[in-house]
């Protein structure tokens, strides 16, 4: 049934995509029950995913595909529940390994309780226009058998929990996992798993898995399975997963655009305002995580930055007032940076952020170039309006330079023209802003404020 549901689901996909732009299709489609299962990400039979890649020349963003694919799916495949991600390796990295930007994992001590949090904070979570798709990879009513062991009866007829446990395993898949054992082959050296396994049709029924045969080391004749051990259906999970060595139930969201902050926000917003019982704990891992914990670095190591450069200023000008003259150049530029991300519908990110820092270095160069020349023009025996103006015109001409220059030179990449340059455009743009206003501020803002501060001063 999910080999066919996938099917369906790749012809869709490439009604879909262009010809031109669709580069391989791959499909993973349950688990199998041998170590191969560690690779995959699927939890159950009724699971698997599908990896779409497209050709590096695409016409259309990746971002298009998926709204028309989740689209389509939601008309003409209302049975699947899908949950879209990049597959981004970067993006991975950044969001500690989890598939999407914002993992909401609940942890407690009992799984049907995390299990009942899990699913109120998911269903209040899909009907937010910030969030585009929830999904919740374990599942609680896998169907499963239970082999329960009747210790004392085993040990009279010469059986352990451990014997029982690997005829089981070796019955129902192999011994690969449990005695591995290898031949080299002496003619290309290549390894080959020597494995014992049940033909694969064999066991279709609990009745054949009762009538397994049981040896162990010093039993002469085979023991039936249901001689020794009683086995009963329930419902278990599809996987456990562990954070910290606490086991959790995760919830993965995908935000609707590119402002993760935004989701982020009514995550946290929506578990602040659930009911979560006091031996439950809902915390937020992935980008989300990772954002705010860059955001609090960058404002630390900001501050750290602004006070240590006022700290080498004092030492340079020999004066507490240069610097903090200096430094007005500093908010002016920083609101261009903002009013620049809002008109081109950028959001203050990791990469703006790294824009705000280099653009703090090349707006103290420009308000250092006024001061110091005009400190040189008062030593000369100017006055402070005569010094502050002629400062301005002198050194007009480098400021502009340097920030058009910078200005130009960012242009291709604030516009996306280029391999990859899409990461960098909020660098670029946040630069570019803030230059502007910078550079219109600081030819204003810090002559006046050299006026105000040394127009009743005598001259040195």
């Amino acid at each position: 049934m999910t080999e066919k549901e996938a099917a369906n689901l790749e012809r869709l996909i490439k009604e879909i995509v262009r010809p031109e732009d669709l580069g391989a299709i791959v499909d993973n489609i349950g688990v199998d029950n041998g170590f191969s299962a560690v690779y995959t990400s699927n939890a159950a039979m009724h699971t698997g995913f599908i990896q779409v890649g497209l050709r590096p020349e695409h016409r259309v963003g990746s971002y298009e595909y998926i709204r028309q694919i989740k689209k389509r799916m939601a008309a003409e495949m209302p049975e699947l529940t899908p949950f879209f991600s990049t597959g981004s390796l970067v993006d991975a990295v950044v969001s500690m390994g989890a598939p999407a930007p914002i993992d909401v994992q609940v942890v407690g001590a009992n799984l049907e309780t995390d299990n009942r949090v899990a699913q109120d904070i998911a269903s209040k979570l899909q009907g937010s226009p910030v969030i585009a798709d929830v999904f919740m990879p374990q599942d609680l009513d896998y169907p499963s058998l239970r082999v329960d062991v009747d210790r004392l009866h085993a040990a009279k007829l010469g059986f352990t929990e451990r014997e029982v446990l690997t005829n089981v395993i070796t019955s129902l898949t192999s011994n690969q996992m449990i005695a591995p054992n290898l031949w080299i082959d002496p003619r290309n050296g290549n390894n080959y798993f020597l494995t014992v396994q049940y033909p694969e049709a064999q066991i279709r029924s609990i009745q054949d898995l009762r009538s397994i045969p049981l040896h162990a080391d010093g039993v002469a004749k085979p023991t039936r399975l249901d001689m020794i051990a009683n086995i009963e259906r329930i419902k278990a999970p599809t996987e456990v997963d562990h954070y910290q060595i606490r086991r959790k139930l995760d919830i993965y969201a995908r935000p609707a655009s590119e402002n993760l902050g935004a989701a982020a926000d009514y995550v946290r917003n929506v578990i602040a305002h659930e009911e979560i019982p006091g031996n439950v704990n809902v915390a937020i891992r992935g980008s989300a995580e990772a954002m705010s914990a860059s955001f609090r670095s960058f404002a630390i190591g900001l501050t750290l930055s602004v006070v240590l450069l006022y700290l080498i200023l004092v030492a340079q000008f020999r004066s507490f007032m240069d610097p903090f003259l200096i430094l007005l150049a500093l908010p002016p530029a920083i609101s261009g940076v903002l009013i620049a991300l809002v008109l081109t519908g950028k959001t203050l990110n990791v990469m703006s952020l790294m824009g705000v820092v280099m653009l703090a270095g090349i707006s103290m160069s420009n308000s250092i170039l006024i001061v110091e020349f005009a400190h040189h023009l008062k030593m000369e025996g100017r006055s402070v309006s005569e010094a502050i103006i002629e400062s301005c015109r002198v050194r007009l001409r480098p400021i502009l330079m340097t920030s058009l220059a910078t200005i130009i030179g960012l242009m291709p990449m604030a516009m996306k023209l280029g391999e990859g340059s899409e990461s960098y455009a909020p660098l670029a743009r946040a630069l570019i802003g803030g230059l502007l206003t910078s550079v219109l501020f600081t030819v204003f803002l810090v002559p006046a404020g050299f006026s105000l501060a040394y127009r009743n001063r005598p001259a040195r």
